[in-house]
């Protein structure tokens, strides 16, 4: 399977994210991707959640999803929406879902998972992220079942998470999707090194498509992020990266190479029960 991994910059208006998006999908499939990747936030970057309240919708009426399943359907591919941010309608929580969502071939939603680990960090004295003040939590980890691979779906700040991987490797994953808007002070420091730690634990495929650049804001504070899409083998070897401009990169998936790595290092099989240390006071 040849996997299409998408880096864009999306603005904060999602009625006009929707052709970038398109083409970017289009040409992935152009370039022969039976599976493409979109990245986290593929509908709509902002800050400012007045703004996002009056721009974005539930699930059901999202224009960048509908696009998106359109498209799967038009071309017949597996198509993942590296995440979307949705209201929920939720009376009780109004804060929104940070949601990434595997299409089929058919069109049709097969999977979602919401963002467990939220990016609650002072990167530095002038940026800021709260992202619990907007997003609410998921609380459950997700396997994707395709026809070329058992896919385990996160988003962005889980790969700090060693954890989750392991256990979604354990679970049957053989790739590994890591949608991404990485701050580009974290990314240019953790970035790569993360995801390629993630791929060697688990000898998994890791597939992260990105955010990129400055981002067109028509209020609020701007936003910028990394690039640097990351296609990485089972091995812990960069297969592609997108730098810092938009557009598509391409890898080719062979679940020998999963089988491969697992068996030079089978650390899966490896685990051992331990006490752990007391907290200190």
């Amino acid at each position: 399977m040849r996997a299409g991994i998408v880096q864009l910059s999306v603005g904060d208006l999602p009625s006009e994210n929707v052709a970038l998006v398109r083409d970017a999908v289009r040409e992935a499939v152009a370039g022969g991707a039976g599976f493409v990747l979109t990245p986290e936030c593929t509908n709509c970057i902002s800050a400012d959640r007045k703004h996002q309240q009056g721009v974005l919708t539930q699930e059901a009426d999202d224009p960048v999803l509908a696009m998106l399943r359109d498209e799967a359907a038009r071309a017949g591919i597996w198509l993942l929406a590296g995440s979307l941010i949705l209201k929920t309608g939720d009376d009780s929580d109004p804060r929104f879902a940070n949601r990434s969502l595997l299409i089929g071939p058919d069109g049709a939603i097969t999977a979602r998972y919401d963002k467990i680990h939220l990016f609650d960090v002072q990167v530095s004295e002038t940026e800021t992220y709260r992202e619990s003040a907007g997003i609410r939590p998921g609380d459950r980890a997700v396997t994707a079942q395709t026809p070329f691979a058992t896919l385990g779906m996160t988003i962005c700040y889980d790969v700090r998470f060693a954890h989750l991987y392991r256990a979604l490797a354990k679970a049957g994953a053989q790739v590994l999707t890591v949608p991404a808007a990485f701050s580009p002070v974290t990314g240019a420091a953790h970035w790569e090194t993360l995801l390629r730690a993630r791929a060697i634990e688990t000898g998994c495929y890791v597939l992260a498509p990105a955010q990129t650049g400055q981002h067109p804001q028509t209020t609020g504070r701007q936003r910028a992020t990394h690039g640097h899409a990351l296609a990485i083998a089972p091995w812990g070897e960069v297969i592609a990266n997108a730098g810092t401009e938009p557009g598509v990169i391409f890898a080719d998936l062979d679940m020998r190479a999963v089988d491969s790595a697992r068996g030079r290092v089978p650390a899966l099989s490896h685990d051992r029960p331990y006490a752990a240390p007391e907290p200190r006071a």
